[in-house]
């Protein structure tokens, strides 16, 4: 389904070949939303920058275009302003023939992509040595609001976990699984860590104090890397317990993901270097093997270079995910890569990216897709009311399962607080399924409602707010739409669908164009990977139908008359409660009917 902005963009583009010859098909018809809706919903200046190539005056040239316009079924006759600003007002008739079509389909009006691409999305990506914390909150959202908005338009998706699952800390740990629980071996499923981090520390202290057992974890890091099978097989169960309280965290949040750990690289690493020294583009420098990229430079004007292979022999990060873009590219033919990774890794993708790039990892040969999109997803941090990074009372890190304990508690107490006879006939499983939702809820959407880039400052009262931007009122909203039919005592599903949908006062008309926007948003999502643009259409939808449903400013509708005009005053109601829920679905956050 086309936009609204690129049914005119269409129309205005077929009018610039009319009236400027071949060369009107590749001009930029420079449409946009109006500043001010009392002159129409969209507008171009295209007449403007085109009159000084034809040496005629601008209104001329704008009343030429809109003379040349075929767009009669979509807007009222468009409208000269200013020096040559060309005005589009939508037709409500077009809108509610529009609507007609998109209230029939359970995608909204929303086909999927005409060419699926394979698609990886590399986020989450905890540490097995520790529990996930507040600083894996950001990846862990916003990857998977990404994966969702990408696999409802039919993308291909492959949703990667890059655990750190590797290094020479799991020697200590190995040795410490060893030491503590020593028939592992022989009962694996008895292996059971109910903190990881005092675990980590417990580890950690015996290394630094004993020295028998830092020799004995050295050589624990040898034999794990060589591949002898009791060091395997104690990692293998460390991980194993590790990433059962990372699932447990996921399944939590509804998040689909699969582990693929720095491991599972880990053979690849010698023919990487070996085909980067082969190709010319990585050479030995004091003993180390690097790629020297064109154009970087440290701060003393010295080449910055790629270790891909340290002096000793050992490998590191850079080396990995130069193995996993080859990988996902020749083996999981992936044709965009998107990493959600802190945006102070910014330089280290973009060099990375490069060195792919020139490796000819991501270009085309006989194993490479043609044209390969690599896109580092970068965001702030979580800081605390100090406007620093987000620590606990005693100053530690906080566990991620612990604050979506709270989220969901404090949830708990706002619903309670909230009066309302029909929740206090709930019962405690009613009441704890909206606590999660919104204490859950609350979470994502605070986080995805900020802008990537930037830090924000974890606020429980803001994001906890039944008011403003946030998750508790989004989901009120969509649960008092959904209120109405059950007062109404319509099903909206049965409602007539022959019946056309009448748009005549202002309200109804503001609420149907905000509902047509919605493909367009989702575009915007997909292309620019900025979830914040989502979480402003559906509060912004929200605030419509308030409008639209306000007893002084807008419109009856349980009693409205005549029938016709009921029924279509609860079509709309029916549409802004399915767009605020597929919306609210593709950001990771479940409804609820009641509130």
């Amino acid at each position: 389904m086309e936009t609204l902005r690129q049914l005119i963009e269409e129309a205005v583009i077929e009018g610039l070949v009319i009236v400027a010859g071949p060369e009107g098909a590749t001009m930029d018809p420079l449409v946009r939303p109006t500043p001010d809706p009392k002159f129409g919903d969209y507008q171009s200046n295209v007449a403007m920058g085109l009159a000084k190539r034809l040496g005629r005056k601008p209104r001329a040239v704008a009343q030429a275009l809109v003379d040349a316009l075929d767009i009669a079924d979509v807007c009222e006759p468009p409208e000269i302003a200013g020096p040559g600003f060309i005005n589009f007002r939508l037709r409500p008739a077009y809108l509610a023939a529009q609507l007609g079509r998109v209230q029939a389909d359970p995608r909204l009006g929303i086909p999927p992509v005409d060419r699926p691409w394979r698609t990886v999305v590399d986020f989450s990506s905890p540490n097995l040595a520790k529990e996930m914390h507040v600083g894996h909150l950001r990846s862990t959202i916003i990857g998977d609001a990404i994966a969702r908005v990408l696999e409802f338009q039919g993308h291909d998706m492959l949703r990667l976990n890059h655990i750190g699952d590797w290094g020479t800390q799991f020697g200590m740990l190995v040795q410490y699984v060893r030491a503590t629980q020593p028939d592992v071996l022989h009962h694996p499923e008895r292996f059971r860590i109910d903190d990881l981090e005092a675990f980590y520390r417990q580890a950690k202290q015996r290394f630094d104090e004993d020295p028998e057992f830092a020799d004995a974890a050295r050589r624990a890091v040898v034999d794990l890397q060589s591949g002898e099978p009791v060091a395997r097989r104690l990692w293998e169960v460390f991980c194993g317990e590790s990433l059962r309280h990372a699932r447990d965290i996921y399944d939590r949040l509804g998040i689909r993901i699969e582990d693929r750990g720095e491991s599972f690289y880990n053979p690849m690493l010698p023919a990487v270097v070996e085909e980067l020294r082969e190709r010319g583009i990585a050479r030995r420098a004091e003993g180390a093997v690097c790629v020297f990229l064109p154009g970087w430079k440290n701060r003393e004007g010295e080449p910055l270079p790629i270790i891909i292979q340290k002096s000793d022999g050992a490998y590191n990060y850079d080396t990995t995910d130069l193995a996993a873009i080859r990988h996902r590219v020749q083996a999981e033919r992936a044709r965009r890569i998107i990493y959600v990774v802190d945006i102070r890794q910014r330089q280290h993708f973009e060099m990375v990216f490069q060195a792919a790039r020139l490796a000819g990892f991501v270009s085309s040969d006989e194993t490479a897709p043609a044209e390969v999109v690599l896109e580092h997803v970068g965001f702030g941090m979580v800081l605390g009311p100090d406007r620093r990074p987000f620590k606990t009372r005693e100053g530690g890190t906080v566990k991620l399962k612990e604050l979506l304990d709270e989220a969901v508690a404090r949830a708990a107490s706002v619903v309670e607080a909230a009066e309302d006879e029909r929740r206090r006939e709930m019962s405690p499983e009613q009441k704890a399924e909206i606590a999660a939702a919104v204490g859950l809820g609350a979470v994502k959407y605070f986080d995805l409602s900020h802008s990537l880039a930037s830090d924000y400052v974890f606020d429980w009262e803001t994001m906890l707010a039944m008011d403003g931007n946030t998750a508790p009122y989004m989901l009120y909203a969509y649960a008092r739409v959904r209120s109405i039919g059950r007062r109404a005592g319509v099903d909206f599903d049965a409602l007539p669908a022959d019946l056309p949908l009448l748009l005549e006062h202002e309200t109804e008309i503001a609420l149907a164009k905000a509902l047509l926007e919605f493909p367009g948003v989702l575009q915007q999502v997909s292309e620019e990977l900025r979830p914040h643009v989502l979480t402003d259409y559906l509060y912004g939808l929200s605030r419509r139908f308030s409008a639209f449903y306000d007893r002084e400013r807008g419109v009856r509708v349980i009693d409205a008359e005549p029938e016709s005009v009921r029924h279509s005053r609860l079509r709309l109601c029916d549409l802004t409660a399915r767009t605020l829920k597929l919306g609210l679905g593709l950001l990771g956050i479940a409804v609820v009917e009641q509130m």
